[in-house]
């Protein structure tokens, strides 16, 4: 378990964040964006354009279940993994 109040992560943690996952749920607004890590393998700079806030860290809330990271809120993604 990780808290994101006593422990930041950037850019440059990407590999740690995101070691184990498959599967990347990221809520902007409105819009819900879904990454397959295993098979689209999206490049650096798209994966930090979605979870990094403009704090430079990890965007909040960050929730991994299994091999499910969902990153901001979004009711229906909620929904869907829990």
């Amino acid at each position: 378990m990780v808290n994101a109040s006593k422990e930041r992560y950037g850019p440059d943690d990407l590999d740690e964040v995101l070691d184990g996952v498959r599967h990347l749920i990221v809520a902007k607004g409105k819009k819900v964006l879904r990454f397959d890590l295993q098979q689209d393998e999206p490049d650096d700079e798209a994966l930090v354009k979605a979870i990094i806030g403009p704090s430079g860290n990890l965007r909040a809330p960050t929730i991994r279940t299994g091999k499910t990271m969902l990153v901001g809120f979004s009711e229906e993604a909620y929904e869907e993994v829990f």
